[in-house]
């Protein structure tokens, strides 16, 4: 359509509103993004190619246009979808997005990475695939407009991914209503304090002030296995929605909600008569309005990956700045992005409006669970704290029984294998996901008694002893670095007990990314799955840890193994009768949750040094500086004394035998391991040369981490 048309006079834009009109009714039925819109362009500077040749490319920020068929059994598995339609059966989204391609589509090599924003943040494209022609779309699937979500004023410099999506309404329009909960822990003073979730803020505004429809109640202590001592119900009168300080004092000034959404008043605020004490964590249940149809953020997903993979224009004849250039592609996300791809499967959404497989590939990184984007009062933020969900139903990818939570036998493939438009996924997992975020169910179910077998199209790999995404490599003896506990509720930024964990898992991503793109484009198979087994023997018990962790070790109070400081293990939670417990959709009324039975979690099995065993080769932990745990102890605060959220942690070894004897070490130290600097650089080649040889290590990460170890000075005079 010429678009010059819109600027001429009445008559002449009639015709072309017409014509468009008619073009738009007779395209075939697709994935229903109506319309894009390129909101800016600029030049994506450093791009290296196959053998050091520069590479022009461009970044396109833009908007997408989309529209959800009410009707549409595609889309019947999304919660709350009929109380978001407009009049005509439609639910209408917005969603932003972000293409990272060359200038000349003719230097593609055809394959498309369709990354998962996490939390809608920006994704580097840096290091993810740039260097072999590959194209990156980044879309919006988080539509709850909260924190890194929230929709920029200006849509051509905003970097974030944001969602516009309709909340629940009820028959005479007015917004849903009902009961949500939210924490305040770590927190003290006279000044007010926010809802938070996972750091953001808690996306969902009161439905009224009254305090007195509200329950707010004091913890004394929790401990790692859900036992919850309960201290007072604070009285109605002694708190308040409001914004106070020691300048703007009880009863402060009251929280505006007079919007149905909440980046107006972010984040919502509570003003406590008497102020916040730091030993005490605060439990709110209350009223709450804006339910957000935030399953509809999935099939958004869904249909601008379609779109992008498979149109050539929109409705309106804006040309797909990719159209015809793609052959394969995989979505891939990170850690709450990768527990997303995991629902994203779940739910079918790999078949679009038409019936075609939206990706080829799947890659969920560090993420054992499945988001929580398809309930009502739903908080994706959430990592699996106490009473956030995530674990409900099937975690496996082979249909497999849940007796002990009395679920009927799924898999996150239930749904795609029933039109053949599973993916190939390959996933990976560290050390901190075990602890922290309950990971191990995917691998022995809830009976935890049996391996659950994998499919031919899954691949898996577990990278041991590392923290949440991996450490900064290296071989620096004795780092600098301490580690911090994240998320709110574990007195984020605080120093935990010991230092930051720095095996990597980088070179194993890298293994991975060069993996995916073979199998969907050539066919050639990735390295053979490894991870710790029940057969194998080298997944054990929790209590395993505390009885065979090695004497002495500096830093380590040993108290931290009891169960009630240690793992985190999943809980079977009663979330009320309108929540289904198998797909996690539907609405929790249970706030909070009786915890009906604690499941049982396995851990890999750790050798005398502590270092983790099962996994994949990695060079670090066969040439390993100390013990690299996927678990820290919080220093501070509410949860003083426990395993901290999802990060690990790494003691050194002594220098010398007599070193480590006066402190009660009972791990030989790095003389008695290498003798000298040239010993531990032959154990670093011996290590890398041996990971390489399994497939488990590129030949350029391998020559890099000799080089490396031959520069440190471990072992040096």
């Amino acid at each position: 359509m010429n678009r010059r048309a819109f600027r001429g006079p009445g008559t002449r834009l009639a015709l072309s509103l017409m014509a468009a009109a008619c073009a738009a009714a007779t395209l075939p039925a697709q994935a229903r993004v109506t319309k894009i819109v390129i909101d800016s362009t600029t030049a994506l500077t450093g791009v290296t190619g196959v053998n050091g040749v520069a590479v022009a490319y461009e970044t396109l920020r833009g908007r997408a246009f989309g529209e959800l068929d009410g009707a549409d059994a595609h889309n019947a598995v999304i919660n709350d979808l009929s109380l978001g339609l407009d009049p005509d059966g439609k639910l209408r989204y917005e969603a932003a997005f972000t293409i990272n391609k060359p200038v000349d589509m003719s230097a593609s090599s055809g394959f498309l990475w369709h990354d998962v924003p996490n939390r809608g943040g920006t994704i580097s494209p840096s290091g993810v695939g740039l260097g072999n022609g590959d194209v990156l779309l980044a879309s919006a699937w988080q539509g709850d407009n909260a924190g890194a979500t929230a929709i920029p004023t200006n849509h051509a410099t905003g970097t974030n991914h944001w969602l516009v999506l309709p909340m629940a309404k009820n028959a005479d329009g007015s917004l849903v209503t009902g009961n949500v909960l939210a924490r305040i822990v770590n927190r003290s003073g006279v000044a007010s304090q926010g809802l938070l979730i996972g750091g953001n803020p808690v996306p969902y505004l009161p439905a009224t002030l009254d305090t007195t429809q509200a329950t707010l109640t004091t913890h004394t202590h929790e401990t790692s296995d859900g036992v919850v001592t309960v201290g007072s119900v604070i009285p109605s009168t002694d708190w308040a929605y409001a914004t106070c300080s020691a300048a703007n004092p009880w009863p402060g000034t009251p929280q505006n909600i007079a919007t149905t959404a909440l980046p107006a008043s972010l984040p919502v605020q509570i003003c406590l008569k008497n102020g916040f004490d730091a030993k005490l964590l605060y439990q709110l249940v209350y009223p709450a309005k804006g339910a957000y149809v935030l399953g509809a953020g999935i099939a958004a997903f869904r249909d601008v990956g379609s779109f992008f993979k498979y149109s050539a224009t929109d409705d309106f004849g804006t040309a797909n700045p990719i159209a015809g250039k793609i052959t394969a592609s995989s979505m891939r996300g990170s850690s709450q992005s990768g527990n997303f791809t995991r629902q994203f499967i779940y739910m079918g959404m790999n078949q679009d409006e038409s019936n075609r497989k939206v990706h080829d590939g799947a890659w969920p990184q560090i993420a054992g669970r499945r988001v929580v984007a398809n309930m009502r009062w739903g908080q994706p933020d959430g990592v699996l704290e106490l009473y956030q969900t995530g674990s409900e139903g099937a975690q496996w990818w082979t249909d497999f029984p849940d007796a002990t939570r009395g679920n009927p036998t799924k898999s996150i493939f239930s749904r795609c294998n029933l039109n053949g438009t599973c993916p190939k996924v390959i996933e990976h997992f560290g050390s901190a996901e075990v602890y922290a975020l309950k990971m191990t169910m995917e691998w022995v179910g809830t009976g935890a008694d049996t391996d659950i077998p994998l499919t031919r199209n899954v691949r898996r790999y577990y990278v041991p002893s590392t923290t949440h995404g991996g450490g900064a490599g290296g071989f620096t003896h004795q780092p600098a670095t301490t580690a911090s506990c994240p998320g709110n509720n574990y007195n984020a930024g605080a120093a935990a007990t010991l230092l930051a964990n720095p095996m990597p898992s980088a070179q194993m991503v890298n293994v991975i990314r060069s993996a995916m793109r073979e199998w969907l484009l050539r066919g050639t198979l990735p390295p053979v799955s490894r991870y710790p087994t029940l057969a194998g023997g080298n997944l054990v018990d929790p209590s395993f840890i505390g009885a065979n962790f090695p004497a002495g070790v500096p830093g380590v109070d040993y108290n931290v193994f009891k169960t009630e400081n240690f793992m985190f293990p999943v809980f079977d939670y009663d979330w009320g009768p309108q929540f289904n417990k198998s797909d996690a959709t539907g609405v929790a009324t249970n706030l909070p949750p009786p915890i009906t039975r604690v499941i049982p979690m396995k851990v890999p099995r750790i050798d005398a040094d502590g270092n983790e065993v099962g996994g994949v080769p990695t060079v670090l932990n066969m040439a390993p500086l100390g013990t690299y745990t996927g678990w820290n102890i919080s220093n501070t605060g509410f949860h003083k004394g426990q395993v901290c959220n999802y990060v690990g942690g790494y003691i050194p070894f002594a220098k010398t035998l007599a070193e480590r004897q006066a402190t009660g070490d009972t791990r030989r130290s790095l003389q008695e391991r290498y003798v000298d600097h040239a010993g531990y650089v032959a154990a670093v080649t011996n290590a890398a040369n041996s990971a390489f040889a399994q497939g488990y290590l590129l030949a350029a990460d391998r020559d890099a981490l000799i080089t490396a170890a031959t520069a440190s000075t471990v072992l040096l005079p």
